[in-house]
């Protein structure tokens, strides 16, 4: 495909990606016992597929953390075989009851 008025090469190869194999990365929370908090954010660490969404959605719903956690903290490791982690986004120590 011929893409015109791009002013960077970048801009051609993400127009290029977006039709052939459009990727989104996602960031959500997940539930964590034990912290001052309910909820802990994850992420991904690369695009996945954004055919496959619903279904890494549904393998991070089903994770419960407890608390301590620690940023980079892989929560789920090549979550549903796209080659991309689930990882911690924010340190949550334990809070003593």
């Amino acid at each position: 495909m011929i893409v015109s008025g791009n002013l960077c090469k970048r801009g051609e190869e993400y127009v290029n990606q977006e039709l052939k194999d459009p990727r989104r990365t996602i960031a959500t929370t997940v539930s964590i016992s034990g912290a001052e908090l309910p909820l802990c954010s994850v992420r991904l660490t690369k695009a996945i597929p954004k055919k496959e969404i619903f279904n890494v959605m549904k393998e991070i719903q089903k994770v419960r953390l407890t608390a301590p956690v620690r940023i980079n903290q892989v929560v789920i490791s090549n979550v549903c075989g796209l080659d991309s982690d689930v990882i911690v986004t924010k340190n949550m120590d334990a809070v003593s009851k």
